[in-house]
């Protein structure tokens, strides 16, 4: 299992260790997003999604994404209106700007989530190619500036369809292009597989959309299938790059573990009955569930059936049916869904509820870590007896993939501890504070920024950080520290910092037992948690053999825990699909 792209810098040097071990590289995937899937700028998010579950399972992604649905069409038609019909070498230029524009959306919608992305143009990408300078051919890569942005960041989205040709100027590489492009990055990476994002599920031997009867789907398809088959689904330059190169090209859908392989081998096809919408319930509809209920109202593999709230009466920031809403906790697990999001404000009544679920077999995604950490054990328990999914990685940190750095450290070896920044809303108060802002004004833009709620005590005396800390220490060791063991240091209207200052929690081995803390640091000196301005959140872990894995990322507001626990989400759909034997 690759470390997280999150955690590279991976093996750094800890604090107590002298000597650090080899870092180990992250896996890098190449993944496109076509017109087809990027219709317009409300796609953004879902690509952006499809890039974090990557991120989240270790790798750094390099996204190259199409224009914008139809974009294309109208930047030629308007250069082709203005320039001559016999030579027009400037045309490429103008029309290779709708991939940059999508590229640098797709980035934008990227960093709202907490991922690390940036955007590259046609020029910084660094493709040379020869030919028409419509339909050019790659030939070589001038690879510094994407190695270098791979280095700095998480993801890197790239434009496709355009290059430069020999001359300097910018070209295209055919409708399609972008497959091409995809298929070349990959090529010249190195890597043996490559996967475009399609609005359909893989490769069928008729066209699904226009054929009568039942199209058979491919689960392995060869270099000819796809050229027999493939239409206008994969660029057939791209599949003789593919063929040439030994890049195997993966077509998949949005949210979709299985796909079809194109390659060396091929297997009959066979039928694909699409997948009924699987049924979720949402409790609560605050920052986090509403977030969630705006998300899965547009994706058509979801049918929310309920949202448990207080007051079904009241006004939401999110449009929905009103017979949408419950205060019945028995009524909406009565609805019998496939899967509960469960997005509560409160511990105990999240505790029981996600208890209540998993006793019915329901599947559980929880962003509540205070109801999680109460007894992290039992609740397993419960799942495995009822044969019954939990996942709860959106309960600590945010964005930032916490549970999972601390699984694969643990994976990996015996762990020392661990340090943490897991409050978003004390950390960005802390930034302003830092910067000469005074105490209310500071708690005011936290909550302008949607990061703090009306009652902020929970967070200001730490007893938020002191939940979070449970739970990565149960993950860390198997066992959690009691609440009343874990001293909070509280953050007041007195005080006033004199330097770089973090809220850290933190939990270490002491002997058979544990040591855990939450503490207020002035004057720290590790450039890593001085990084961590605004709401971010990061985390560190010491291995027993000297070795220090870390993740950061945006530990507060709406979109980066909807974000996390859609991740979870997806884990679920994906284990109930290999478990129903889809592949």
């Amino acid at each position: 299992m690759p470390h997280s792209a999150a955690q590279l810098a991976v093996v750094e040097k800890p604090r107590s260790e002298p000597v650090p071990l080899p870092v180990q590289a992250a896996e890098v995937v190449v993944l496109k997003f076509g017109s087809s899937i990027l219709q317009d700028h409300s796609c953004a998010p879902a690509v952006a999604s499809e890039i974090y579950g990557h991120v989240r399972a270790g790798r750094k992604v390099i996204a190259v994404v199409s224009a914008l649905g139809g974009h294309t069409d109208r930047l030629l038609a308007e250069a082709r209106a203005l320039g001559l019909d016999h030579e027009n070498d400037l045309l490429p230029a103008y029309v290779a700007l709708g991939e940059e524009k999508a590229a640098a959306l797709v980035a934008i919608a990227c960093d709202r989530i907490g991922l690390d992305a940036a955007a590259l143009s046609v020029r910084e990408l660094g493709i040379v190619a020869d030919g028409p300078s419509e339909h050019a051919h790659p030939v070589s890569l001038r690879s510094e500036t994407l190695w270098q942005a791979l280095g700095r960041h998480q993801v890197v989205v790239v434009p496709g369809f355009g290059a430069v040709g020999e001359q300097g100027r910018v070209v295209l590489l055919g409708r399609g292009g972008s497959d091409l492009t995809a298929v070349f990055l990959a090529a010249e990476m190195g890597l043996k597989r490559v996967r475009l994002v399609k609005d359909v599920d893989g490769l069928y031997d008729r066209d699904p959309a226009t054929a009568s009867g039942k199209p058979l789907r491919y689960r392995r398809a060869s270099w000819d299938d796809a050229r027999r088959n493939g239409g206008a689904l994969v660029q057939h330059d791209a599949i003789d790059m593919g063929h040439e190169r030994s890049v195997e090209i993966e077509i998949a859908a949005l949210g979709r573990a299985d796909c079809t392989v194109i390659g060396d081998h091929s297997a009959p096809p066979g039928p694909s009955a699409p997948d009924a919408p699987l049924k979720v319930a949402i409790a609560g509809c605050g920052v986090v569930g509403g977030g969630l209920l705006a998300r899965l109202q547009k994706d058509s593999r979801f049918q929310v059936v309920g949202v448990l709230v207080r007051d079904p009466s009241k006004p939401r920031d999110v449009a929905a049916s009103a017979d949408l809403f419950t205060a019945d906790r028995d009524a909406l697990l009565d609805l019998r869904p496939d899967i509960l999001l469960e997005a509560l404000s409160e511990g105990g009544a999240g505790h029981d509820l996600i208890r209540a679920a998993l006793e019915r077999g329901i599947d559980v995604a929880s962003a509540n870590k205070q109801a999680i950490s109460r007894d992290p054990a039992g609740l397993g328990d419960a799942a495995r007896a009822h044969g019954s999914q939990l996942a709860y990685s959106a309960a600590v940190g945010g964005g930032a993939p916490m549970i999972e750095t601390l699984r694969a450290a643990r994976a990996a070896g015996p762990v020392k501890g661990f340090e943490a920044v897991l409050n978003g809303t004390v950390n960005f108060m802390l930034t302003r504070l830092q910067a000469g802002a005074d105490f209310a004004d500071a708690l005011a833009d936290a909550r302008v920024a949607g990061f703090a709620e009306e009652d902020p005590s929970s967070d200001l005396e730490g007893r938020d950080s002191a939940a979070k800390v449970r739970l990565l220490a149960f993950e860390a060791f198997g066992k959690t520290p009691a609440e009343a063991d874990i001293p909070c240091a509280e953050l007041s209207e007195t005080f006033q910092p004199a330097g770089p200052v973090r809220q850290i929690g933190a939990c270490v081995r002491d002997g058979d037992g544990l040591k855990a803390s939450v503490s207020v640091d002035v004057g720290l000196d590790d450039p890593f948690f001085q990084s961590l301005d605004g709401e971010r959140n990061g985390l560190k872990v010491y291995g027993e053999d000297g070795r220090v894995w870390s993740c950061k990322g945006r530990g507060a507001g709406r979109w980066p825990t909807t974000e996390s626990v859609l991740a979870d989400l997806a884990d679920i759909v994906r284990a109930r699909h290999a478990s129903l034997g889809h592949h």
